[in-house]
């Protein structure tokens, strides 16, 4: 779906809770510079212009950098601890999610592979892609 400088292509409580039913990682690629995120917005965060296309994601990327949550918000309170974590995805796209059932910051080290995971809860869970010691973006 194409959006046009200045439209939506559908409201942002659309998007986040969408994964739930699509059971797909999708995002939304500039058409100008194309820079890739599964983050929401108007514009492109690289070239801030577009129009930007929305995408299916790779569900497949490593741990760029990651923080432990020890107090957690409403939604994820019973979750706590859990990581939240930045990833670079094998298409180059950079999303940042929640890991549940991780504990210390050793179990989140830059370059561990993970994968998307759907769930019942807001925004993008991942995992770890058990069985793999890398994944290797395409060049």
């Amino acid at each position: 779906m194409t959006n046009p400088a200045g439209s939506v292509p559908h409201s942002i409580e659309q998007f986040v809770y969408g994964y739930e039913d699509e059971r797909t990682l999708r995002g939304f690629r500039c058409a100008r510079c194309g820079t890739a995120t599964a983050t929401w917005g108007l514009a492109c965060s690289r070239c801030s212009g577009g129009p930007l296309e929305e995408a299916t994601l790779s569900e497949r990327g490593q741990i760029v950098a990651g923080t432990i949550v020890a107090v957690a918000p409403g939604d994820f309170v019973n979750d706590a601890p859990y990581a939240y974590v930045l990833v670079e995805l094998t298409d180059g796209a950079r999303v940042s999610g929640w890991m549940p059932n991780v504990r210390a910051a050793g179990e989140i080290a830059p370059g561990t592979p993970v994968r998307f995971v759907p769930s019942y809860k807001p925004g993008v869970q991942f995992a770890r892609a058990t069985g793999e010691t890398s994944l290797d973006r395409p060049r």
